[in-house]
């Protein structure tokens, strides 16, 4: 059947995406250019459906954001205070008593906060020990690029000793917030005092030399160039060929509400989906690619499965960071849920856990189904 495309640009980029072959900046830039959404769509499953098949990831896990009191000052964001009075810092009592809360099994919990100046480092490690006391079978996916470079650069340690005291007491994992875009004239305009570019690279590099898988991301749709955007996905490309070290990326779409960036509106929804597939397909070395429900809906998640995405996330269970720029969406879902969005578009919904393995309990789950299935009546004999 042939392809359906009705930009003859994409031409050229069908033939590479069928070989195999790598794309370069210019088909990424040509491919955000391109008015022929499914065009671009099209392009991007063919590459998803090449590298994951049809089996689309999902979760169960939260979010707890420590802290929102951070001294970094990005335009962009809604979630930090500045002044402590305005904000709060988690006690270890509140975050084991909210994980504790969590109904039924647990793959993993997703922490973030603030630069927050005013906590010292015991506070970390301690916060991964107690969870781990709590709930030991939850995967703890923990701290940010930026928040390790803060925490190496409060404490005047190394990131490497940093990493190895909090993996010594449960850190399984990092997350991808604080990439932004990698561009030197946004860092200084939106986000100087925190990791640029070079950092946020540098510091997944040293966490993947030292058995950290983390995430990537970028936040795009305010006022970055479609030059940028690519860039940014060429960047995290080589870095992954470099170390193999990112599970997945997520694109996430900036939200216009309640922060200092004079941007009035968030990316359209073709915008959300084109930059979805452009990723799937720059990003030819990322097993996985994320649809951030909590960002662009049930709905749109369920779309962007046929735009190159795998993973629609998790429960999440109440998500403050995107909620206070305006998230509209609702704050978790269920499990049940989750497996019926995908399964709603075709697809085959298969549980993980932080690292994309399968949880102890669906291997036990599925045990004892195919245990039930082997036992047979038994059959009576002739004459009985």
């Amino acid at each position: 059947m042939d392809a359906p495309l009705t930009d003859r640009r994409l031409a050229p980029i069908l033939d590479k995406v069928q070989n195999g072959t790598r794309l370069d900046r210019k088909d990424g830039l040509a491919l955000f250019q391109s008015d022929d959404l499914p065009g671009v769509g099209y392009l991007a499953d063919v590459a998803r459906a090449r590298k994951v098949g049809e089996t689309v990831y999902w979760v169960r896990n939260m979010h707890v954001n420590y802290t929102d009191i951070c001294a970094v000052g990005c335009k962009f964001c809604a979630f930090a205070r500045i002044k402590a009075e305005d904000g709060y810092v988690y006690s270890h009592e509140r975050t084991v008593e909210e994980i504790l809360a969590y109904p039924g099994h647990l793959a993993e919990v997703h922490i973030v906060g603030g630069c927050n100046g005013k906590i010292p480092w015991d506070y970390y490690p301690e916060m991964i020990k107690q969870i781990k006391a709590a709930r030991p079978e939850t995967h703890v996916k923990a701290f940010t690029m930026v928040e390790l470079d803060f925490f190496a650069r409060k404490f005047k340690r190394s990131v490497e000793d940093i990493l190895a005291e909090l993996k010594d007491v449960g850190l399984d994992a990092c997350p991808g917030g604080g990439a932004e875009v990698f561009s030197n004239r946004l860092h200084s305009y939106m986000f100087k005092h925190k990791a640029g570019a070079h950092r946020w690279l540098e510091v997944a590099e040293i966490c993947h030399n030292n058995g950290i898988k983390t995430n990537a991301t970028m936040l795009f749709g305010h006022i970055e160039t479609y030059e940028e955007r690519v860039v940014h996905l060429d960047l995290l490309r080589q870095l992954q060929d470099k170390t193999g070290g990112f599970q997945a990326f997520i694109p996430l779409a900036y939200h216009a509400d309640n922060n200092d960036l004079e941007v009035e509106h968030n990316p359209s929804a073709p915008d959300i989906l084109k930059t979805i597939a452009v990723s799937r397909l720059m990003l030819d070395n990322f097993e996985h690619i994320k649809a951030y429900w909590i960002l662009m809906g049930e709905r749109l998640a369920q779309i962007s499965l046929a735009f190159g995405a795998d993973d629609i996330d998790g429960t999440v269970i109440q998500e403050k960071i995107y909620h206070r720029a305006g998230a509209s969406t609702a704050m978790s879902v269920t499990a049940g849920r989750l497996k019926q969005m995908i399964k709603n578009v075709g697809r085959n919904p298969q549980e993980r856990d932080a690292l994309y393995g399968v949880p102890e309990w669906v291997g036990q789950a599925k045990a004892k189904i195919a245990a039930k299935a082997e036992v047979k009546e038994p059959v009576a004999e002739l004459g009985a």
